[in-house]
């Protein structure tokens, strides 16, 4: 099969297009004929060394988490997935694999995709959408009429969460720059804040759950802006974010959460049933070839991506 490799840690040029065997499927795998791959920043920053020393043992790789697909072969023990059947998942960031022609995976990591939207579509919802729906379900506990504010709305997180919040009957209040405020809207959010005009740390309103998917407004900086009883959650995995989690949890009032996702079969489930019941539709920004893999991660690294940037795997 063909698949993106490196072998090396460094910028996106590391990127080869190479030969590679197909995977071979374990007793509680799937082998998936990936259709279309997406990118997350946590690609970028595992191809780039953030995480060593563990990204080095597993080099070369494979990178991506997100794919869509059809399945092609299951192992003895899956009954409920069969050759022919579309489904899409995540795999572990540092396990990868999504980049390629195939995939083999634990069922799960995956579950049937929702119905009436496009390879490219469905591939770019897994980790994105996992996350937001953690972040918000799990930790921030979200409820109806509450307050919310996701700041960088207009990225892959960002999009997702917009819509997942007005699914739980929030009011949603986002960040973006002022060439991505009509897109937020259209998504639902009831207040839109233009980043470049407005100081983030001096808004008058007070929000019961404080979304950091852009991930720079630590809790340190935006809690005057939270509830007595509020949650602020953020997506990036730093031990300070985590400091102060533990720190809040000691005492009541105003708390701090990292999102770490978690991709789970039960939850693609519940994404999906969201997904066909209108109430969240996948921003795909732009769509490469799988051998322009490295022009893909070098514009996802702008960070001026409205959506997701995703690769199509012919």
């Amino acid at each position: 099969m063909q698949a993106i490799i490196y072998h090396n840690h460094g910028s996106a040029d590391v990127l080869q297009l190479e030969e590679r065997p197909r995977p071979v499927v374990g007793s509680n795998e799937v082998l998936v004929r990936v259709r279309a791959a997406a990118l997350n920043p946590v690609d970028c920053e595992i191809r780039q060394g953030m995480l060593r020393p563990v990204s080095s043992f597993g080099l070369p790789r494979i990178p991506g988490s997100d794919f869509a697909g059809e399945v092609v072969e299951v192992g003895p023990s899956v009954n409920h997935l069969g050759p022919g059947d579309p489904v899409y998942g995540m795999a572990p960031p540092l396990s990868g694999g999504a980049y390629a022609e195939y995939i083999a995976l634990k069922t799960d990591k995956l579950a049937p995709m929702p119905k009436g939207i496009t390879f490219e579509e469905a591939a770019a919802v897994p980790l994105v959408a996992l996350t937001a729906l953690q972040a918000l379900r799990n930790l921030a506990h979200i409820k109806a009429g509450q307050e919310v504010f996701i700041h960088g709305g207009s990225g892959g997180v960002g999009t997702v969460a917009i819509q997942l919040a007005e699914s739980f009957e929030a009011r949603v209040t986002t960040s973006c720059s002022y060439r991505n405020t009509e897109l937020v809207r259209e998504l639902g959010a009831d207040e839109v804040i233009d980043y470049t005009k407005k100081d983030l740390t001096k808004l008058e309103n007070r929000y019961d759950i404080y979304f950091d998917v852009y991930g720079n407004m630590p809790f340190r900086r935006v809690k005057h802006l939270i509830r007595p009883r509020g949650r602020h959650v953020t997506t990036i995995i730093a031990p300070v974010n985590f400091l102060t989690a533990f720190w809040t949890r000691l005492r009541p009032g105003k708390q701090a959460r990292v999102v770490v996702v978690k991709s789970k079969a039960r939850d693609l489930d519940l994404i999906r049933e969201i997904v066909e019941a209108g109430q969240l539709n996948p921003v795909v920004d732009k769509t490469y070839p799988l051998a322009d893999a490295a022009a893909a991660q070098k514009y996802l690294e702008t960070k001026r991506a409205s959506g997701k940037v995703v690769l199509k795997v012919e």
